[in-house]
């Protein structure tokens, strides 16, 4: 679980949600930029922020629909060609959003196409991180999402510390340690009569 003080965490939690209300709610309507009452009806099909919606969501208030960024559209183009899909337009923070929402709506399939999705773009991210050339990386890295680009950046900098060990000075270091002399103590030998 992320932190409290995370702020990707806190970004992705403020990704607008589509969620029906279950009940009426009085005081809200601001919340209903459709609402000409300060009151959301029973039935009124409302985007709200996911803390919001997730919190509304456990007191039985609201139902959530599966986002738009895991349609139908969005998974036939996955199947089709994962690595060419721009994820980070559809949600930036789609595998963790995926992870937060599969167990608040109907469709359980979520989690199974997150696990597709992210292994038909792991072997693409890597390939790249570890071949592609200054100029074409800002291209290939507009279209990775959040936590996409945190592994495509460690992959890459991992890559650039092996190609500076293996090119570069001794092979071995000699350990701080090693350079620190112990202080002999003679031991007191007791006399022999």
């Amino acid at each position: 679980m992320p932190g409290y003080y995370d702020i990707d965490d806190i970004i992705m939690e403020e990704e607008p949600i589509s969620v029906v209300f279950q009940v009426g709610a009085h005081g809200v309507g601001l919340l209903d930029p459709g609402s000409e009452t300060n009151n959301v009806e029973n039935g009124a099909k409302v985007d709200l922020p996911f803390w919001l919606a997730h919190e509304l969501y456990l007191r039985q208030a609201v139902s959530i629909s599966v986002p738009a960024c895991f349609s139908q559209k969005t998974r036939k183009e996955i199947q089709a060609d994962a690595a060419c899909v721009d994820l980070r337009i559809r949600c930036p923070y789609f595998y963790e959003l995926g992870c937060k929402i599969v167990p608040l709506v109907s469709d359980k399939s979520i989690g199974s196409f997150l696990h597709y999705a992210f292994t038909g773009r792991y072997k693409e991210i890597l390939s790249k991180s570890h071949s592609a050339s200054v100029v074409t990386v800002p291209k290939f890295s507009t279209r990775l999402t959040k936590e996409e680009s945190q592994l495509f950046e460690a992959a890459r900098s991992s890559m650039l510390a092996f190609k500076k060990w293996r090119l570069g000075g001794s092979r071995l270091e000699k350990a701080s340690i090693l350079g620190r002399k112990r202080k002999t103590t003679i031991p007191a030998c007791p006399s022999t009569p």
